[in-house]
């Protein structure tokens, strides 16, 4: 039998186990294929942990919101005021010229429209040029394209490290698929730091040269694209050879690129750098201390940067339409401080308004650095520089210089020997004001005050002058200043007793008051105003017009403290103790707090805290305050369409009965008219008001006003002292609103205050409250001793009427009616006649 030989297959496989892949892993480019591949794992998980895990999305960027001031509008809706910490105005991409834009991709990314967000020639070049200064401490250059500069600039910051390298680089190819690429220039333009505080280029025009983007020459726009590669290289005032280059340049590089012809190249290179010193703001700032006082108010609801929220006042980008009405706060501003510079008249040097160090030619800086200006008629704030013997050289903000002889410095220093120009030393920041070529010295008055004009139908602030000037003195009186009211707060006491039981024509004793205040403080007896000697017996009105302390403490000991505080809190004066002093004046509260509750008398007892701010808007145009805004639908309409006319919601309350609210305006109507304030007569119109001068005398005062607007004002020292004995409300503060008002009441109709449904007017004797029978001149008659006084319904005088007597049931003036009676009485408050 032949034999057969066994298959491979049959036979037993003496090899190890794994052999084959054994004999393949000891293949060396099998090896070096896995360490490849390790490597690559590697290399990519520390590239997601380091570089990629927490990447921000690119999808933000489209509903990118950049950081933009608030702009405050008056209520006319013309700019007033900006509130920011960095310079912003956001454009489109079409609202930039199309050559500025060349002028900065010659200037940082040339290849831009071509390529995907990284340059990598030029990458590779920044890697390599780190490799090489890698330990020096010397900045490798950048190598970014303005794609990268987006991503660095709005989404991963500027750490200067090879991984924040990689994480721009990935960020950009990721940009260049989200958006297009003039949202990516548009971006980029808006949000690039230039330097002087300016981000994005349209504010970079203005720090620089005062000028809208279309108004700039090619060669302004060279200069800005100049700017990214670091501003403080390129500073016009510090750097102008350097700047001037580094222009030229980006000028070649647009010539080079085809952007520009050889003919705009040679006259854009013969252009000087034109930039200005400083920027001017776009619009003339008013009301600088309403408008900080509306930038306080906004801090408080919304805050102040964008970690407070979206609506922040630095980075939110709010419209606010103020109250602000920009004409009766200029003849605010321009009454209290002609009636400032009439005090300080002949009292000598005030002194400088600051000193610094300077030491050679850099008094500028030293001086912008104060940031301190004057608006006040043609004065400008200077720096005393060096003297010779014919005078100072005075330098200014916009790096001119001038001189100031020795007589225009001759003014005596107050408190002090010797005159102005002796006592001014190098680095003293002065006031002055032209004299022919020559500036002379100006002294800004130590004592000050505040001013509110309000509107009392209502609430709106219309005007506040807190000061002299905004930007010498921050603190602003109107609101922040806590004085003593003096004889003003006499309405509101006798409002409470009108609230209690007594009328007008109430007879009160002016006589000795006495009050025993207990073991510890005694006995304190009141006094009137300058020690003047009691009356007797007289009524209500007689004793407001007159302005009787004796009077006032008297009703307001009848009709209760406790009451008379409780009024003063309701109208927001303040919250004081029942003391008797506090009737006269001893408690301290505002201008404005005094001014809002003279309104409230003249709105018929409505009213609320006092606005000044009517809307805010965000920057897309939605109202977000006042929270219960609406919109008043059909108020624009130019045409009657025979329907109910559209109003506002009434959002003020009732503080104080309306019937008691004008009893009060109608008597101190007669302060204008007979009493303490009669310099205001001659003005011609109804308006009530009162004056106040408080002890020593270390303030005066004047509140009044009108149904349009209500103002009121005090003049006094931030820290008291005597004013002088000749200096009185009715002497000093009325003349200050007099000189508002004949101005600020110009073509405006001459409106009698409203009386409210119940009032009764009752012809009566104005020294002993009694009715009067037959014809008398009226109150139109300042001398008059017959006037019509203003009665509650049953709190009138009585009288039994001959038919030939029976007086007319509407006042002359007014427009209520009265109801004659069967009987003839006096009334009588609780034994005070």
């Amino acid at each position: 039998m032949a034999s057969v030989s066994p298959s491979t297959s049959d036979l037993p496989d003496d090899r190890p186990p794994g052999g084959r892949v054994a004999r393949l892993w000891g293949r060396w480019w099998v090896k070096l294929l896995a360490g490849l591949v390790l490597i690559a794992a590697v290399g990519a998980f520390l590239l997601w942990l380091l570089v990629i895990r927490d990447l921000p999305s690119v999808d933000q960027l489209r509903t990118y919101e950049p950081p933009l001031p608030t702009n405050v509008r008056g209520a006319d809706g013309v700019p007033v005021q900006s509130y920011a910490r960095e310079r912003r105005v956001e454009l489109s991409y079409g609202e930039y010229p199309p050559m500025l834009v060349r002028a900065f991709l010659a200037a940082e990314d040339r290849t831009f429209f071509e390529h995907h967000g990284v340059d990598y020639p030029g990458l590779a070049g920044a890697v390599i040029d780190y490799a090489q200064k890698f330990g020096t401490g010397r900045r490798a250059k950048g190598g970014s394209t303005i794609t990268q500069q987006v991503a660095k600039n709005l989404l991963i910051g500027a750490e200067y490290s090879p991984t924040r390298k990689l994480r721009e680089a990935i960020l950009a190819w990721k940009i260049e698929d989200t958006l297009t690429k003039p949202q990516i220039l548009e971006l980029y333009l808006n949000q690039i730091a230039l330097g002087r505080n300016a981000f994005g280029v349209e504010a970079a025009s203005h720090a620089y040269f005062d000028k809208e983007l279309a108004d700039l020459s090619l060669g302004q726009m060279a200069y800005l694209a100049i700017l990214p590669k670091g501003p403080s290289n390129y500073d016009p005032v510090r750097h102008p050879e350097r700047a001037m280059d580094r222009r030229n340049y980006v000028l070649r590089e647009m010539l080079r690129n085809g952007f520009i012809t050889q003919a705009q190249y040679s006259a854009a290179n013969a252009e000087p750098l034109g930039t200005i010193l400083r920027r001017t703001p776009k619009f003339e700032a008013q009301g600088g201390y309403f408008v900080e006082e509306v930038r306080r108010l906004l801090i408080d609801k919304f805050g102040e940067s964008a970690k407070d929220g979206p609506y922040s006042v630095y980075s939110g980008g709010l419209w606010v339409r103020s109250s602000l009405d920009t004409r009766l706060q200029d003849l605010a501003q321009e009454a209290l401080r002609d009636g400032l510079m009439r005090f300080e008249g002949g009292r000598g040097w005030s002194g400088p308004l600051r000193h610094v160090d300077i030491d050679g030619d850099n008094w500028l800086q030293s001086l912008l650095n104060t940031n301190i200006g004057l608006d006040y008629k043609d004065w400008r704030a200077g720096i005393a520089i060096a003297r010779d013997d014919g005078g100072w050289s005075i330098g200014f903000s916009d790096g001119t210089t001038g001189t100031m002889p020795r007589w225009a410095a001759q003014m005596p220093v107050r408190g002090g020997g010797g005159n102005a120009f002796g006592a001014i030393e190098a680095g003293d920041i002065l006031a002055v004001a032209p004299s022919g070529n020559d500036w002379a010295i100006r002294s800004v008055p130590r004592v000050s005050g505040g001013f509110v004009v309000e509107e009392p139908g209502t609430g709106r602030v219309l005007a506040m002058q807190g000061g002299f000037d905004a930007r010498l003195q921050a603190f602003n009186r109107a609101t922040q200043a806590m004085r003593q009211p003096g004889s003003t707060i006499k309405p509101i006491v006798y409002s409470a007793a009108l609230e209690n039981g007594m009328t007008p024509a109430s007879i009160i004793v002016d006589g000795p008051f006495c009050v025993y205040q207990g073991a510890r403080l005694g006995q304190k007896c009141f006094r009137n105003f300058g020690n003047m000697r009691g009356a007797g017996p007289h009524t209500m009105r007689w004793g407001i017009e007159q302005s009787r302390n004796l009077m006032t403490v008297r009703a307001a000991a009848q009709t209760g403290m406790p009451r008379i505080v409780s009024l003063m809190k309701r109208m927001g004066i303040g919250n004081y103790s029942p003391y008797l002093s506090f009737a006269l004046g001893a408690g301290e509260t505002t201008v404005q707090r005094m001014v809002n509750a003279f309104s409230i008398l003249a709105n018929q007892g409505r009213g609320g805290p006092p606005s000044l701010i009517d809307f805010v808007q965000d920057r897309h145009g939605k109202v977000i305050f006042p929270d219960n805004w609406r919109p008043c639908d059909g108020c624009n309409t130019p045409e009657w369409n025979g329907r109910a006319m559209p109003r506002p919601a009434m959002r003020q309350k009732q503080v104080i009965d309306p019937l008691t609210a004008y009893q009060m305006v109608h008597i101190t109507e007669g302060v204008i008219q007979r009493g303490t304030a009669t310099v205001l007569r001659d003005l011609d119109r109804p308006m009530f008001g009162k004056t106040g001068t408080t002890t020593g005398p270390t303030d005066v005062w004047f509140i009044g006003g009108t149904p349009q607007f209500v103002g009121g004002l005090y003049i006094g020292y931030d820290t008291p002292r005597n004013l002088g004995g000749a200096v009185q409300g009715g002497t000093f503060a009325a003349p200050i609103f007099k000189q508002f008002a004949t101005k600020a009441y110009e073509g405006l109709e001459k409106l009698p205050f409203r009386a409210p449904a119940g009032i009764r007017m009752v012809r009566i004797d104005r020294g002993s409250g009694k009715p009067v029978f037959g014809t008398f001149p009226t109150d139109t008659d300042p001398k008059a001793s017959v006037i019509w006084e203003a009665f509650k319904p049953e709190t009138e005088p009585r009288r039994r009427a001959r038919r030939s007597d029976v007086a007319p049931t509407v006042a002359p003036t007014a427009t209520a009616t009265q109801a004659p009676r069967d009987s003839d009485f006096l009334q009588r408050e609780g034994g005070i006649y």
